[in-house]
Protein backbone atom coordinates (compact mmCIF):
# COMPACT_ATOMS: atom_id res chain seq x y z
CA UNK A 1 0.00 0.00 0.00
CA UNK A 2 2.69 2.48 0.91
CA UNK A 3 4.23 1.70 -3.06
CA UNK A 4 0.66 2.49 -4.21
CA UNK A 5 0.56 5.93 -2.21
CA UNK A 6 3.64 6.82 -2.77
CA UNK A 7 2.87 6.30 -7.17
CA UNK A 8 -0.28 8.24 -6.83
CA UNK A 9 1.75 11.29 -4.88
CA UNK A 10 3.98 11.07 -7.79
CA UNK A 11 1.55 11.29 -10.49
CA UNK A 12 -0.31 14.17 -8.75
CA UNK A 13 3.08 15.87 -8.74
CA UNK A 14 3.03 16.22 -12.47
CA UNK A 15 0.42 18.60 -13.08
CA UNK A 16 2.97 21.15 -10.84
CA UNK A 17 6.08 19.95 -13.05
CA UNK A 18 4.09 20.60 -16.18
CA UNK A 19 3.21 24.37 -14.45
CA UNK A 20 6.93 24.56 -14.08
CA UNK A 21 7.94 24.17 -17.28
CA UNK A 22 5.24 26.22 -19.01
CA UNK A 23 6.65 29.53 -16.93
CA UNK A 24 10.14 28.34 -18.10
CA UNK A 25 9.04 28.62 -21.57
CA UNK A 26 7.11 31.66 -21.05
CA UNK A 27 10.47 33.46 -20.44
CA UNK A 28 11.54 32.19 -23.93
CA UNK A 29 8.29 33.27 -25.53
CA UNK A 30 9.29 36.84 -26.39
CA UNK A 31 12.32 36.07 -28.13
CA UNK A 32 10.41 33.15 -30.09
CA UNK A 33 7.05 33.53 -29.72
CA UNK A 34 5.37 32.09 -32.82
CA UNK A 35 7.79 28.94 -32.76
CA UNK A 36 8.38 28.32 -28.99
CA UNK A 37 4.04 28.62 -28.25
CA UNK A 38 3.51 25.88 -31.08
CA UNK A 39 6.09 23.23 -30.00
CA UNK A 40 4.98 24.47 -26.11
CA UNK A 41 1.31 23.58 -26.91
CA UNK A 42 2.64 19.96 -28.63
CA UNK A 43 4.59 19.24 -25.28
CA UNK A 44 1.60 20.36 -23.07
CA UNK A 45 -1.40 17.59 -25.14
CA UNK A 46 1.97 14.72 -24.89
CA UNK A 47 2.51 15.12 -21.25
CA UNK A 48 -1.31 15.62 -20.28
CA UNK A 49 -1.70 12.73 -22.64
CA UNK A 50 1.19 10.52 -20.58
CA UNK A 51 -0.43 11.66 -17.28
CA UNK A 52 -4.05 9.91 -18.22
CA UNK A 53 -2.54 6.97 -19.17
CA UNK A 54 -0.22 6.67 -16.25
CA UNK A 55 -3.53 7.36 -14.15
CA UNK A 56 -5.70 4.90 -15.75
CA UNK A 57 -2.68 2.14 -16.00
CA UNK A 58 -2.47 2.62 -12.39
CA UNK A 59 -6.25 2.70 -11.67
CA UNK A 60 -5.76 -0.98 -13.25
CA UNK A 61 -3.66 -1.84 -11.70
CA UNK A 62 -4.90 -1.22 -8.08
CA UNK A 63 -8.27 -3.05 -9.18
CA UNK A 64 -6.02 -6.17 -9.80
CA UNK A 65 -4.62 -6.27 -7.18
CA UNK A 66 -7.76 -6.03 -5.19
CA UNK A 67 -9.10 -8.88 -7.03
CA UNK A 68 -6.07 -11.03 -6.33
CA UNK A 69 -6.22 -10.00 -2.65
CA UNK A 70 -9.96 -11.00 -2.74
CA UNK A 71 -9.14 -14.65 -4.50
CA UNK A 72 -6.07 -15.64 -2.28
CA UNK A 73 -8.16 -14.77 1.04
CA UNK A 74 -10.89 -17.04 -0.30
CA UNK A 75 -8.98 -19.70 -1.27
CA UNK A 76 -6.91 -19.78 2.06
CA UNK A 77 -10.63 -19.96 3.19
CA UNK A 78 -11.29 -22.95 1.46
CA UNK A 79 -8.17 -24.45 2.32
CA UNK A 80 -8.51 -23.83 5.57
CA UNK A 81 -12.32 -25.64 5.61
CA UNK A 82 -10.77 -28.48 3.57
CA UNK A 83 -7.99 -28.79 6.37
CA UNK A 84 -10.43 -28.85 8.95
CA UNK A 85 -12.88 -31.46 7.35
CA UNK A 86 -9.14 -33.75 7.22
CA UNK A 87 -8.95 -33.14 10.49
CA UNK A 88 -12.19 -34.38 11.01
CA UNK A 89 -12.22 -37.53 9.36
CA UNK A 90 -8.40 -38.23 11.04
CA UNK A 91 -10.25 -37.66 14.23
CA UNK A 92 -13.40 -39.83 13.64
CA UNK A 93 -11.07 -42.77 12.42
CA UNK A 94 -8.83 -43.00 15.15
CA UNK A 95 -12.39 -42.88 17.62
CA UNK A 96 -13.63 -45.87 15.24
CA UNK A 97 -10.38 -48.00 15.60
CA UNK A 98 -10.03 -47.30 19.00
CA UNK A 99 -13.50 -48.97 19.17
CA UNK A 100 -13.04 -51.71 17.30
CA UNK A 101 -9.57 -52.71 19.68
CA UNK A 102 -11.40 -52.12 22.86
CA UNK A 103 -14.20 -54.49 21.62
CA UNK A 104 -11.61 -57.00 20.65
CA UNK A 105 -9.70 -56.98 23.82
CA UNK A 106 -13.13 -57.24 25.69
CA UNK A 107 -13.25 -60.32 23.93
CA UNK A 108 -10.34 -61.85 24.17
CA UNK A 109 -10.99 -61.23 27.67
CA UNK A 110 -14.65 -62.43 27.94
CA UNK A 111 -12.81 -66.02 26.34
CA UNK A 112 -10.67 -66.01 28.63
CA UNK A 113 -12.68 -65.95 31.50
CA UNK A 114 -15.08 -68.42 30.20
CA UNK A 115 -12.22 -70.81 29.70
CA UNK A 116 -11.17 -70.58 33.33
CA UNK A 117 -14.53 -71.07 34.51
CA UNK A 118 -15.20 -73.96 32.30
CA UNK A 119 -11.75 -75.65 33.30
CA UNK A 120 -13.01 -75.01 37.10
CA UNK A 121 -16.66 -76.50 36.32
CA UNK A 122 -15.61 -79.10 34.31
CA UNK A 123 -13.47 -80.45 37.51
CA UNK A 124 -16.98 -80.53 39.35
CA UNK A 125 -19.13 -82.46 36.82
CA UNK A 126 -16.56 -85.13 36.31
CA UNK A 127 -16.65 -85.18 40.32
CA UNK A 128 -20.27 -85.38 40.60
CA UNK A 129 -20.86 -87.72 37.73
CA UNK A 130 -18.82 -89.84 39.69
CA UNK A 131 -21.01 -89.75 42.97
CA UNK A 132 -24.13 -90.11 41.05
CA UNK A 133 -23.41 -91.22 37.93
CA UNK A 134 -25.51 -88.85 36.19
CA UNK A 135 -23.68 -86.47 33.32
CA UNK A 136 -24.48 -83.49 34.75
CA UNK A 137 -22.03 -81.38 32.41
CA UNK A 138 -23.47 -82.55 29.13
CA UNK A 139 -26.08 -79.41 29.18
CA UNK A 140 -22.58 -77.15 28.95
CA UNK A 141 -21.39 -78.71 26.44
CA UNK A 142 -22.29 -76.69 23.38
CA UNK A 143 -21.36 -73.46 25.71
CA UNK A 144 -17.82 -75.36 26.38
CA UNK A 145 -16.85 -75.78 22.61
CA UNK A 146 -17.61 -71.98 21.94
CA UNK A 147 -15.53 -71.10 24.88
CA UNK A 148 -12.72 -73.57 23.77
CA UNK A 149 -13.26 -72.55 20.04
CA UNK A 150 -13.14 -68.63 21.06
CA UNK A 151 -9.52 -69.69 22.87
CA UNK A 152 -8.18 -70.75 19.82
CA UNK A 153 -9.03 -68.21 17.77
CA UNK A 154 -7.14 -66.04 20.37
CA UNK A 155 -4.06 -68.19 20.71
CA UNK A 156 -3.89 -68.25 16.64
CA UNK A 157 -4.21 -64.56 16.51
CA UNK A 158 -1.26 -64.50 18.87
CA UNK A 159 0.74 -66.95 17.45
CA UNK A 160 0.60 -65.31 14.46
CA UNK A 161 2.43 -62.38 15.46
CA UNK A 162 5.75 -64.27 16.01
CA UNK A 163 5.68 -67.72 13.90
CA UNK A 164 5.24 -66.95 10.14
CA UNK A 165 2.61 -69.57 8.31
CA UNK A 166 4.74 -70.87 5.52
CA UNK A 167 2.91 -70.28 2.27
CA UNK A 168 4.52 -73.26 0.25
CA UNK A 169 4.82 -76.57 2.42
CA UNK A 170 5.42 -78.41 -0.59
CA UNK A 171 8.83 -76.90 -0.62
CA UNK A 172 9.57 -78.55 2.71
CA UNK A 173 8.16 -82.07 1.26
CA UNK A 174 10.30 -81.84 -1.92
CA UNK A 175 13.69 -80.85 0.07
CA UNK A 176 12.55 -84.15 2.57
CA UNK A 177 13.01 -86.16 -0.32
CA UNK A 178 15.89 -84.81 -1.69
CA UNK A 179 13.71 -84.15 -5.02
CA UNK A 180 15.96 -81.40 -7.26
CA UNK A 181 14.22 -82.19 -10.33
CA UNK A 182 10.91 -81.68 -8.58
CA UNK A 183 12.32 -78.54 -6.99
CA UNK A 184 13.05 -77.04 -10.19
CA UNK A 185 9.44 -77.90 -11.86
CA UNK A 186 7.86 -76.34 -8.21
CA UNK A 187 10.22 -73.04 -8.64
CA UNK A 188 9.33 -72.90 -12.74
CA UNK A 189 5.59 -73.37 -11.74
CA UNK A 190 5.25 -70.96 -9.37
CA UNK A 191 7.35 -68.35 -11.19
CA UNK A 192 5.12 -65.46 -10.69
CA UNK A 193 5.25 -65.68 -6.46
CA UNK A 194 8.97 -66.24 -6.76
CA UNK A 195 9.81 -63.13 -4.51
CA UNK A 196 7.75 -64.78 -1.45
CA UNK A 197 8.75 -67.94 -2.25
CA UNK A 198 12.57 -67.63 -2.35
CA UNK A 199 12.51 -66.32 1.24
CA UNK A 200 10.71 -69.83 2.35
CA UNK A 201 13.23 -71.58 0.92
CA UNK A 202 16.48 -71.60 3.26
CA UNK A 203 14.12 -72.45 5.80
CA UNK A 204 12.92 -75.41 3.51
CA UNK A 205 16.29 -76.35 2.60
CA UNK A 206 17.01 -77.17 6.56
CA UNK A 207 14.27 -79.94 6.34
CA UNK A 208 16.75 -81.68 3.63
CA UNK A 209 19.08 -84.60 5.00
CA UNK A 210 22.03 -82.93 3.77
CA UNK A 211 21.35 -79.25 2.07
CA UNK A 212 24.27 -79.11 0.67
CA UNK A 213 24.34 -82.57 -1.23
CA UNK A 214 20.80 -81.30 -1.75
CA UNK A 215 22.04 -77.92 -3.54
CA UNK A 216 24.61 -79.41 -5.93
CA UNK A 217 22.77 -82.75 -7.21
CA UNK A 218 20.31 -79.64 -8.92
CA UNK A 219 22.87 -78.27 -10.57
CA UNK A 220 23.23 -81.07 -12.62
CA UNK A 221 21.51 -79.49 -15.81
CA UNK A 222 22.88 -76.33 -15.45
CA UNK A 223 25.19 -76.96 -18.56
CA UNK A 224 22.76 -79.13 -20.70
CA UNK A 225 22.26 -79.08 -24.42
CA UNK A 226 21.01 -75.50 -25.53
CA UNK A 227 18.10 -75.57 -28.33
CA UNK A 228 18.55 -71.77 -30.07
CA UNK A 229 15.46 -70.17 -30.71
CA UNK A 230 14.97 -69.79 -34.65
CA UNK A 231 15.63 -65.59 -34.01
CA UNK A 232 19.06 -66.78 -32.68
CA UNK A 233 18.04 -65.49 -29.08
CA UNK A 234 19.40 -68.22 -26.46
CA UNK A 235 16.76 -70.88 -25.11
CA UNK A 236 14.50 -69.08 -22.37
CA UNK A 237 13.66 -72.16 -20.68
CA UNK A 238 17.98 -73.05 -19.83
CA UNK A 239 17.89 -69.12 -19.06
CA UNK A 240 15.19 -70.03 -16.33
CA UNK A 241 17.17 -73.28 -15.09
CA UNK A 242 20.24 -71.33 -15.05
CA UNK A 243 18.32 -68.90 -12.60
CA UNK A 244 17.47 -71.06 -10.55
CA UNK A 245 20.20 -72.85 -9.91
CA UNK A 246 22.00 -69.77 -8.73
CA UNK A 247 18.99 -68.97 -6.46
CA UNK A 248 19.04 -71.98 -4.65
CA UNK A 249 23.24 -71.90 -3.66
CA UNK A 250 22.13 -68.23 -3.01
CA UNK A 251 19.47 -69.59 -0.77
CA UNK A 252 22.18 -72.46 0.71
CA UNK A 253 24.28 -69.58 1.87
CA UNK A 254 21.89 -67.53 3.63
CA UNK A 255 20.78 -70.92 5.49
CA UNK A 256 24.77 -71.51 6.46
CA UNK A 257 25.20 -67.91 7.19
CA UNK A 258 22.34 -67.07 8.89
CA UNK A 259 21.65 -67.60 12.94
CA UNK A 260 18.09 -66.59 12.99
CA UNK A 261 17.53 -70.44 11.27
CA UNK A 262 18.85 -72.19 13.88
CA UNK A 263 22.09 -74.62 13.84
CA UNK A 264 22.97 -76.48 10.76
CA UNK A 265 25.86 -78.37 10.08
CA UNK A 266 28.44 -77.26 7.66
CA UNK A 267 29.62 -78.49 4.63
CA UNK A 268 31.22 -81.67 4.71
CA UNK A 269 34.83 -82.36 3.25
CA UNK A 270 33.10 -84.90 0.84
CA UNK A 271 30.80 -82.29 -0.39
CA UNK A 272 33.25 -79.49 -1.07
CA UNK A 273 35.21 -82.10 -3.29
CA UNK A 274 32.69 -82.48 -5.43
CA UNK A 275 31.49 -78.91 -5.43
CA UNK A 276 35.14 -78.17 -6.42
CA UNK A 277 34.77 -80.96 -9.26
CA UNK A 278 32.05 -78.95 -10.56
CA UNK A 279 33.81 -75.98 -10.57
CA UNK A 280 36.80 -77.59 -12.55
CA UNK A 281 34.32 -78.96 -15.13
CA UNK A 282 32.61 -75.09 -15.22
CA UNK A 283 35.87 -73.57 -15.34
CA UNK A 284 37.29 -74.01 -19.06
CA UNK A 285 33.70 -73.12 -20.40
CA UNK A 286 34.22 -69.48 -19.42
CA UNK A 287 37.11 -69.04 -21.39
CA UNK A 288 35.00 -67.96 -24.78
CA UNK A 289 32.06 -65.88 -23.22
CA UNK A 290 29.04 -64.29 -25.51
CA UNK A 291 28.12 -61.15 -25.10
CA UNK A 292 26.39 -61.24 -21.71
CA UNK A 293 30.13 -61.00 -20.39
CA UNK A 294 30.94 -58.05 -22.08
CA UNK A 295 28.07 -56.00 -20.64
CA UNK A 296 28.51 -57.29 -17.48
CA UNK A 297 25.60 -59.65 -16.55
CA UNK A 298 26.67 -63.42 -17.46
CA UNK A 299 25.06 -65.93 -15.98
CA UNK A 300 27.75 -68.68 -16.41
CA UNK A 301 30.44 -66.54 -14.34
CA UNK A 302 27.97 -65.72 -11.78
CA UNK A 303 27.02 -68.99 -11.38
CA UNK A 304 30.75 -70.01 -11.14
CA UNK A 305 31.27 -67.48 -8.61
CA UNK A 306 28.31 -68.36 -6.45
CA UNK A 307 29.69 -71.87 -6.59
CA UNK A 308 33.09 -71.41 -4.91
CA UNK A 309 31.46 -68.77 -2.25
CA UNK A 310 28.47 -70.89 -1.14
CA UNK A 311 30.83 -74.31 -0.83
CA UNK A 312 33.80 -72.16 1.07
CA UNK A 313 36.30 -73.77 -2.02
CA UNK A 314 37.36 -69.83 -3.18
CA UNK A 315 40.77 -70.78 -1.92
CA UNK A 316 41.57 -73.44 -4.17
CA UNK A 317 41.54 -71.28 -6.97
CA UNK A 318 44.05 -68.18 -8.52
CA UNK A 319 42.55 -65.19 -6.89
CA UNK A 320 43.72 -63.44 -9.89
CA UNK A 321 41.66 -65.16 -12.35
CA UNK A 322 38.67 -65.08 -10.15
CA UNK A 323 38.96 -61.38 -10.09
CA UNK A 324 38.87 -61.16 -13.63
CA UNK A 325 35.75 -62.87 -13.63
CA UNK A 326 34.08 -59.91 -11.77
CA UNK A 327 33.26 -57.52 -14.95
CA UNK A 328 31.42 -60.35 -16.34
CA UNK A 329 28.79 -60.12 -13.76
CA UNK A 330 29.42 -56.48 -12.44
CA UNK A 331 25.68 -55.58 -13.74
CA UNK A 332 24.46 -57.91 -11.53
CA UNK A 333 22.98 -56.81 -8.40
CA UNK A 334 24.83 -59.77 -6.23
CA UNK A 335 28.19 -58.48 -6.77
CA UNK A 336 28.76 -56.66 -4.13
CA UNK A 337 28.14 -59.62 -1.88
CA UNK A 338 29.39 -61.81 -3.85
CA UNK A 339 33.21 -59.60 -4.11
CA UNK A 340 32.75 -59.81 -0.20
CA UNK A 341 32.12 -63.64 0.41
CA UNK A 342 35.32 -64.44 -2.18
CA UNK A 343 37.72 -61.93 -0.17
CA UNK A 344 38.18 -59.92 -3.52
CA UNK A 345 38.13 -56.28 -1.55
CA UNK A 346 41.53 -55.61 -1.72
CA UNK A 347 40.88 -56.27 -5.58
CA UNK A 348 38.18 -54.11 -6.24
CA UNK A 349 40.29 -50.58 -7.32
CA UNK A 350 42.17 -52.78 -10.43
CA UNK A 351 38.65 -54.34 -11.58
CA UNK A 352 37.35 -50.59 -11.23
CA UNK A 353 40.02 -49.47 -13.40
CA UNK A 354 38.89 -52.08 -15.71
CA UNK A 355 35.38 -51.08 -15.98
CA UNK A 356 36.41 -47.39 -16.19
CA UNK A 357 39.14 -48.12 -19.73
CA UNK A 358 36.05 -50.49 -21.28
CA UNK A 359 33.24 -47.69 -21.28
CA UNK A 360 31.63 -49.14 -18.31
CA UNK A 361 31.10 -46.56 -15.77
CA UNK A 362 27.89 -46.58 -14.46
CA UNK A 363 28.93 -50.16 -12.79
CA UNK A 364 32.10 -48.37 -11.73
CA UNK A 365 30.14 -45.76 -9.74
CA UNK A 366 28.63 -48.31 -8.22
CA UNK A 367 31.02 -51.05 -7.44
CA UNK A 368 32.95 -47.80 -6.03
CA UNK A 369 29.93 -46.71 -4.23
CA UNK A 370 29.79 -50.15 -2.66
CA UNK A 371 33.40 -50.58 -1.58
CA UNK A 372 33.61 -47.02 -0.35
CA UNK A 373 35.84 -45.94 -2.91
CA UNK A 374 34.44 -43.11 -4.03
CA UNK A 375 37.56 -40.61 -3.19
CA UNK A 376 40.00 -42.71 -5.25
CA UNK A 377 37.03 -42.64 -7.99
CA UNK A 378 35.38 -39.20 -8.18
CA UNK A 379 31.46 -40.52 -9.14
CA UNK A 380 30.91 -37.16 -11.33
CA UNK A 381 33.41 -37.00 -13.66
CA UNK A 382 32.90 -40.96 -14.60
CA UNK A 383 29.01 -39.95 -15.35
CA UNK A 384 30.43 -37.09 -17.51
CA UNK A 385 32.62 -39.03 -19.25
CA UNK A 386 30.10 -42.10 -19.85
CA UNK A 387 27.57 -39.33 -21.10
CA UNK A 388 30.25 -37.97 -23.20
CA UNK A 389 31.20 -41.49 -25.11
CA UNK A 390 27.38 -42.19 -25.12
CA UNK A 391 27.16 -38.68 -27.37
CA UNK A 392 30.28 -39.10 -29.35
CA UNK A 393 29.30 -43.08 -30.57
CA UNK A 394 25.29 -41.82 -30.87
CA UNK A 395 26.48 -38.68 -33.20
CA UNK A 396 26.54 -39.77 -37.29
CA UNK A 397 29.51 -39.11 -39.01
CA UNK A 398 27.68 -37.01 -41.54
CA UNK A 399 24.54 -35.87 -40.07
CA UNK A 400 22.82 -34.34 -43.19
CA UNK A 401 22.75 -37.79 -44.43
CA UNK A 402 21.93 -39.62 -41.90
CA UNK A 403 18.64 -41.92 -42.11
CA UNK A 404 15.62 -41.27 -40.61
CA UNK A 405 16.20 -45.08 -39.18
CA UNK A 406 19.77 -44.30 -38.40
CA UNK A 407 18.93 -41.27 -36.45
CA UNK A 408 16.14 -42.81 -35.02
CA UNK A 409 18.71 -45.02 -33.56
CA UNK A 410 20.92 -42.70 -32.24
CA UNK A 411 18.83 -40.94 -30.55
CA UNK A 412 17.62 -43.81 -28.66
CA UNK A 413 20.84 -44.94 -27.43
CA UNK A 414 21.40 -41.07 -26.05
CA UNK A 415 18.01 -41.38 -24.53
CA UNK A 416 18.99 -44.77 -22.57
CA UNK A 417 22.65 -43.37 -21.22
CA UNK A 418 20.74 -40.33 -20.11
CA UNK A 419 18.02 -42.42 -18.41
CA UNK A 420 20.63 -44.40 -16.97
CA UNK A 421 23.02 -41.73 -15.20
CA UNK A 422 19.87 -39.93 -13.75
CA UNK A 423 18.97 -42.95 -12.26
CA UNK A 424 22.63 -43.43 -11.13
CA UNK A 425 22.60 -39.50 -9.27
CA UNK A 426 19.60 -40.68 -7.94
CA UNK A 427 20.19 -43.71 -6.04
CA UNK A 428 23.51 -42.58 -4.85
CA UNK A 429 22.04 -38.61 -4.05
CA UNK A 430 24.53 -36.99 -6.29
CA UNK A 431 21.81 -34.13 -6.97
CA UNK A 432 23.74 -31.47 -5.50
CA UNK A 433 27.84 -32.32 -7.34
CA UNK A 434 25.51 -33.49 -10.62
CA UNK A 435 22.31 -31.06 -11.28
CA UNK A 436 19.47 -33.37 -13.38
CA UNK A 437 17.54 -30.42 -14.73
CA UNK A 438 19.41 -30.03 -17.77
CA UNK A 439 19.55 -34.01 -18.41
CA UNK A 440 15.71 -34.28 -18.09
CA UNK A 441 15.55 -31.27 -20.25
CA UNK A 442 17.34 -33.37 -22.33
CA UNK A 443 15.56 -36.19 -22.10
CA UNK A 444 12.22 -34.42 -22.93
CA UNK A 445 13.46 -33.56 -26.00
CA UNK A 446 14.63 -35.92 -27.11
CA UNK A 447 11.06 -38.17 -26.22
CA UNK A 448 9.23 -35.75 -27.76
CA UNK A 449 11.46 -35.91 -30.78
CA UNK A 450 10.46 -39.42 -31.16
CA UNK A 451 6.96 -39.20 -30.26
CA UNK A 452 6.64 -36.68 -33.12
CA UNK A 453 8.68 -38.44 -36.01
CA UNK A 454 6.35 -41.58 -34.82
CA UNK A 455 3.25 -39.85 -35.27
CA UNK A 456 4.76 -38.52 -39.27
CA UNK A 457 5.84 -42.34 -39.93
CA UNK A 458 1.93 -43.25 -38.89
CA UNK A 459 0.37 -40.97 -40.93
CA UNK A 460 2.89 -41.62 -43.85
CA UNK A 461 1.42 -44.99 -43.92
CA UNK A 462 -0.98 -46.06 -47.20
CA UNK A 463 -4.61 -45.71 -46.06
CA UNK A 464 -6.67 -49.26 -46.61
CA UNK A 465 -8.94 -49.21 -49.53
CA UNK A 466 -13.02 -48.98 -48.43
CA UNK A 467 -15.33 -50.17 -50.34
CA UNK A 468 -18.38 -48.07 -52.15
CA UNK A 469 -21.01 -46.79 -50.55
CA UNK A 470 -23.44 -48.71 -52.37
CA UNK A 471 -21.83 -52.02 -51.87
CA UNK A 472 -21.78 -53.13 -55.36
CA UNK A 473 -18.39 -52.95 -56.01
CA UNK A 474 -14.70 -52.13 -54.50
CA UNK A 475 -12.25 -49.74 -55.80
CA UNK A 476 -8.98 -51.13 -57.71
CA UNK A 477 -7.22 -53.85 -56.23
CA UNK A 478 -4.04 -53.36 -54.56
CA UNK A 479 -1.12 -54.93 -56.21
CA UNK A 480 1.62 -53.87 -53.32
CA UNK A 481 0.17 -55.55 -50.40
CA UNK A 482 3.94 -57.42 -50.18
CA UNK A 483 5.46 -54.08 -50.26
CA UNK A 484 2.86 -52.31 -47.17
CA UNK A 485 3.62 -55.13 -44.85
CA UNK A 486 6.98 -53.80 -44.54
CA UNK A 487 5.62 -50.52 -43.13
CA UNK A 488 4.52 -52.85 -40.18
CA UNK A 489 7.30 -53.48 -37.59
CA UNK A 490 7.35 -56.90 -35.24
CA UNK A 491 6.10 -56.62 -32.38
CA UNK A 492 9.78 -57.23 -30.68
CA UNK A 493 11.03 -53.87 -32.83
CA UNK A 494 8.20 -51.87 -31.47
CA UNK A 495 7.98 -53.19 -28.12
CA UNK A 496 11.30 -53.90 -26.92
CA UNK A 497 11.88 -55.83 -23.69
CA UNK A 498 14.44 -55.36 -20.98
CA UNK A 499 17.21 -57.14 -20.65
CA UNK A 500 18.94 -56.97 -17.58
CA UNK A 501 17.84 -57.82 -13.80
CA UNK A 502 19.31 -55.29 -11.73
CA UNK A 503 18.75 -51.82 -11.22
CA UNK A 504 21.66 -50.87 -13.40
CA UNK A 505 19.96 -51.05 -17.19
CA UNK A 506 22.40 -48.81 -19.85
CA UNK A 507 24.10 -49.27 -23.05
CA UNK A 508 27.23 -51.06 -23.28
CA UNK A 509 29.86 -49.28 -25.89
CA UNK A 510 29.45 -50.20 -29.12
CA UNK A 511 33.09 -50.72 -29.94
CA UNK A 512 34.49 -52.19 -27.00
CA UNK A 513 33.99 -55.43 -26.61
CA UNK A 514 37.05 -56.83 -25.55
CA UNK A 515 37.42 -60.66 -26.63
CA UNK A 516 34.55 -63.31 -26.28
CA UNK A 517 34.56 -64.74 -22.67
CA UNK A 518 32.93 -68.33 -23.40
CA UNK A 519 31.72 -70.35 -26.35
CA UNK A 520 27.69 -70.92 -26.21
CA UNK A 521 27.55 -74.66 -25.26
CA UNK A 522 24.33 -76.25 -25.93
CA UNK A 523 21.93 -77.97 -24.20
CA UNK A 524 18.61 -80.52 -23.80
CA UNK A 525 15.16 -78.76 -23.60
CA UNK A 526 13.34 -79.13 -20.27
CA UNK A 527 9.64 -79.22 -20.26
CA UNK A 528 9.30 -77.63 -17.04
CA UNK A 529 10.70 -74.48 -17.33
CA UNK A 530 8.85 -72.42 -20.02
CA UNK A 531 9.25 -68.80 -20.30
CA UNK A 532 10.90 -69.09 -17.23
CA UNK A 533 11.00 -65.54 -14.79
CA UNK A 534 14.33 -65.66 -12.44
CA UNK A 535 16.43 -66.90 -9.51
CA UNK A 536 14.82 -65.76 -6.98
CA UNK A 537 14.32 -61.77 -8.00
CA UNK A 538 11.11 -60.79 -10.44
CA UNK A 539 12.39 -60.61 -14.19
CA UNK A 540 10.96 -59.31 -17.45
CA UNK A 541 9.78 -61.87 -19.62
CA UNK A 542 11.27 -63.72 -21.71
CA UNK A 543 14.89 -63.25 -20.78
CA UNK A 544 16.70 -61.80 -23.88
CA UNK A 545 20.63 -61.92 -23.59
Amino acid sequence: MEDNQSVATLIDSTTCKIQQLQKAFAELESHRALTLNLKWKQLEEHFHGLEKSLKRRFNELEDQEKEFEMKTMEAQRLLEKREAAVVAKEQDSLSRLQEKRDAAVFAIVNALGKHDKLSSSGHAVVASENRAGVPIGEEKLPDAMAAESNLEDVKGFSENENVELKSYPQLIKLCEDMDSEGLHKFISDNRKNLAAMREEIPQALKAAMDPARFVLDSLEDFYRIEIPNLDGKKDANLLGLRRTCIMLMECLSILLTSPDLGPVSEVSDDVKEIAKAIAEEWKPKLDALDIDASNGNSLEAHAFLQLLATFGIASDFDQEEISRLIPMVSRRRQTADLCRSLGLSEKMPGVIEILINSGRQIDAVNLAFAFELTEQFSPVPLLKSYLKEARKASSPLKPGNASPTAQNEVNERELTALKAVIKCIEDHKLEEEYPLEPLQKRVLQLEKAKADKKRATEAAKPQPKRPRANGVGYGPRATNVAADKTFYARVTDRYPQYIYDRPYVYPGPTDNHGPSLLGSATYNLSPSHGNYFGNGYQYQAPYLH
